[in-house]
């Protein structure tokens, strides 16, 4: 079975972009003395790479998946970077809830797409 790029691209597209989200919003966790203005800051330069990642996404991505589609899929990626990130990024470790927590947003997800 092949997916067509029109599928794929969104994916790669919400993935990358949710790296920068992430590290835009998490990522001045390991830097608490750091002034506020100044992590504003470099999150929001962060966070206008994002952006051209994710809007090309939902425009690409909205000609073979419904919005609802889109959004599952972010939240799903976004998931699944945030629990990496966490872990390996702020050696935070991830709880047997948070990952069964995770794992019931997934399922959900899985309704969405079966219409």
């Amino acid at each position: 079975m092949t997916i067509p790029a029109q599928a794929l691209w969104p994916i790669v597209l919400l993935s990358a972009s949710n790296l920068f989200m992430t590290f835009a919003w998490y990522g001045h966790l390991k830097f608490k003395t750091a002034p506020l203005a100044t992590v504003v800051l470099v999150s929001w330069g962060i966070a206008f790479f994002e952006y051209w990642l994710a809007v090309p996404a939902n425009r690409i991505g909205h000609g073979y998946y419904s919005a609802a589609q889109l959004k599952t899929i972010q939240e799903v990626i976004t998931l699944t970077i945030f629990a990496g990130f966490s872990a390996f990024y702020l050696k935070e470790s991830l709880s047997l809830n948070t990952l069964l927590g995770f794992c019931l947003i997934a399922a959900g997800a899985a309704l969405v797409f079966r219409g």
